[in-house]
């Protein structure tokens, strides 16, 4: 008889786990982490990504896998006893969308550290996926923000766009209090061992250019537990509120839109949309989380009419845009002359993508051509599958074409005049074409 894999003995239990979470929704698991044993770990070490960047200690996957079960054996050993020290957060900041002065924090917590959260997040997930509602999408198993897009385009369709409340939560990985945390976590998980190394990471320390500090609040971007720390936090204070407290109250249909921090509400009613509007400040605020009041905004989304009536005053024309996960979303007609929501690429998406490929290209201009085009062509691709969405194609279109001029710009810089002809690009195309521009995530499939 073949013996049962890491694989399937951790499917198993998390499958019992998620059975009794969602047979009892207000019951606090207090004995959990005997879950955690060697098999769990081992499991939770073939999830963990191996090739992501070095923590503090500079320890590589490769490094910890020449001792496994060594290694395992010894972190598992540190967890149950309570003499596990988190180690602190490597952060690193790279650019925020859409600015070229605005930079967006990333941890990078140790190896070892991703493994033992990840076993952790292995047990939150079984119960937390039980308790969140459809309307959230970020970072949890089978979900996607293409999926979120999708329900997005569903739900304003059918009743005419209304009106569409972004959220905008500021600073909310860096802002995230402690306490309230530990007050929503303890509703279902009371586990000695779990809190008490889920409240280690919180308080891990922050190495930044050789500086380290201790946040008193804040959630690293990049640590494997944040996403589903952060999902629970907004669970009970946006999605549970919204479904159970603030939906019954109002007079017209609404949907919610969450993916992670980022968020739209829908409202076939303006005044609902404002009545919303106005108690939102005041219920982040009640945890600690402040909304962008520029970024927070109400926008009149509503179907344009059939022919245009041009005695309206120009603010009253035509529908207004918002975005979500990097796509503006606008009313425009379809091929049969009706008018659709579509999504186009948003402006500062685009130009932060451009930015980084001319970056490339600039920093890469005397590689190979054969080597510059293996990679432009992988870029190419991964931005067609992300951004390859239904009646996004111009979009791509233009992309590849900015792509195409500035390689050609780089590869004129290795020319004594610094100059490339456009027909000698053309030929080099022929021989190292770029991937057409192609809609990956069709609606209509």
């Amino acid at each position: 008889m073949p013996e049962t894999s890491d694989f399937d003995l951790v499917s198993t239990r998390q499958q019992r786990i998620a059975e009794l979470a969602k047979q009892s929704p207000q019951m606090g698991f207090t004995s959990l982490n005997h879950h955690l044993d060697l098999p769990w770990l081992r499991e939770a070490y073939r999830r963990t990504r191996k090739d992501g960047a070095v923590g503090v200690d500079g320890q590589t996957a490769a490094d910890y896998e020449a001792n496994l079960e060594e290694n395992l054996r010894a972190l598992l050993e540190r967890a149950k006893s309570g003499t596990y020290v988190a180690p602190p957060v490597r952060r690193v900041r790279i650019p925020k969308a859409g600015s070229r002065s605005e930079t967006r924090p990333i941890g990078i917590p140790t190896f070892e550290d991703k493994v033992l959260q990840r076993a952790v997040v292995m047990v939150l997930e079984a119960i937390y996926e039980q308790d969140f509602y459809d309307c959230s999408y970020g970072f949890r198993p089978g979900r996607s923000a293409h999926q979120a897009l999708e329900a997005l385009w569903r739900q304003t369709s059918p009743i005419g766009g209304g009106w569409i409340l972004e959220l905008d939560i500021r600073k909310f990985f860096d802002t995230l209090d402690h306490a309230h945390l530990r007050e929503f976590l303890r509703r279902r998980v009371r586990d000695g061992v779990l809190l008490r190394l889920i409240g280690k990471w919180l308080n891990a320390g922050v190495l930044e250019e050789g500086t380290l500090s201790y946040p008193d609040a804040g959630s690293p971007q990049g640590g494997v537990v944040s996403p589903v720390l952060a999902n629970a936090f907004l669970h009970y204070v946006l999605d549970e509120w919204f479904a159970r407290e603030v939906q019954p109250r109002l007079k017209g249909r609404t949907f919610l839109i969450r993916y992670a921090d980022d968020a739209v509400i829908g409202f076939t009613d303006e005044a609902d949309a404002r009545r919303v509007l106005e108690v939102l400040p005041k219920r982040f605020g009640k945890y600690g989380l402040t909304l962008h009041p520029e970024k927070t905004r109400l926008v009149r989304f509503q179907r344009p009419p059939r022919r245009s009536d041009h005695k309206r005053p120009p603010s009253d024309r035509g529908p207004g845009t918002f975005d979500l996960l990097g796509f503006t979303h606008y009313w425009g007609l379809s091929r049969r002359g009706n008018w659709v929501v579509k999504r186009k690429t948003a402006p500062s998406r685009f130009t932060r993508a451009l930015r980084t490929i001319a970056r490339w290209c600039r920093l890469h201009r005397h590689d190979p051509i054969a080597v510059q085009h293996r990679t432009l062509c992988q870029k190419l691709r991964g931005h067609f599958a992300y951004y390859g969405i239904t009646s996004n194609f111009d979009a791509l279109g233009r992309f590849r074409w900015e792509v195409k001029r500035i390689w050609r710009k780089w590869l004129g810089r290795r020319k004594r005049d610094g100059s490339l002809p456009w027909a000698q690009m053309m030929r080099l195309l022929e021989h190292y074409p770029l991937p057409p521009a192609v809609v990956v995530h069709s609606v209509y499939r």
